[in-house]
């Protein structure tokens, strides 16, 4: 039992120093020897862990997920309207992706295995299925077009946040993300919202989790 603990930091430690080659090179470009070197480990001790390189990819996916899940988890329970939660959940998302390694490399390299149909669609799915949650609360609480269908709202929203993460990794780096998730809430909120609920679309595009930053700290 004594050597859990020890066995378990070890595996972070190897899933950190992947991540950080994943996302500087990708999937096929990722060399075992760039993550030991990362890592600060041999490869006996990374293999102890982990099969294969996919099968590292696959964990640090599943970690990528694990921390996207806890911040829905997290936002969940802030006092505020199921839109705004919304909001906050693409503003969060970005956050990670800016500040997190494991986050920007689950990301890249889910895209990269799903060209030739071997990247999990499960993480995109659970994205949309809370995100459709929310908006069928949004619809009821009024803050939605009722005519709208929560099912294609959401999956207009992570595809909308998905391009626009892309383009700002593109052109910025991402270092106007934050700005550019804004942007692109500012464009939809308009034609999404009854023109009764127009006068709270600043206080929506103003949404931020705190619940969900403290807990990633």
């Amino acid at each position: 039992m004594a050597q859990q603990p020890r066995a378990l930091a070890t595996r972070a430690q190897i899933v950190r120093g992947a991540a950080e080659v994943f996302d500087r090179f990708g999937y096929e470009g990722a060399r075992l020897s760039e993550i030991t070197d990362a890592a600060g480990m041999t490869k006996g001790a990374l293999y102890f862990h982990f099969s294969s390189k996919e099968d590292l990819a696959r964990f640090v996916i599943a970690e990528q997920h694990r921390i996207s899940i806890s911040a829905v988890e997290a936002i969940g329970g802030e006092p505020v309207s199921a839109l705004e939660q919304i909001v906050m959940l693409c503003h969060e998302m970005a956050r990670q992706i800016v500040e997190d390694p494991i986050v920007r490399a689950g990301i890249r390299i889910t895209l990269e295995l799903s060209a030739d149909d071997r990247g999990p669609a499960g993480p995109y799915l659970d994205w949309i299925a809370a995100c459709q949650g929310l908006a069928v609360r949004a619809v009821s609480e009024g803050d939605l077009r009722p005519d709208l269908d929560p099912s294609v709202f959401a999956r207009f929203v992570i595809g909308a946040f998905t391009g626009v993460q892309t383009v700002s990794q593109v052109l910025a780096h991402r270092a106007d993300l934050e700005q550019r998730v804004d942007e692109m809430w500012m464009m939809v909120l308009p034609g999404v919202m009854p023109a009764d609920r127009h006068h709270r679309i600043g206080e929506v595009r103003a949404a931020r989790s705190r619940a969900a930053v403290s807990g990633a700290v």
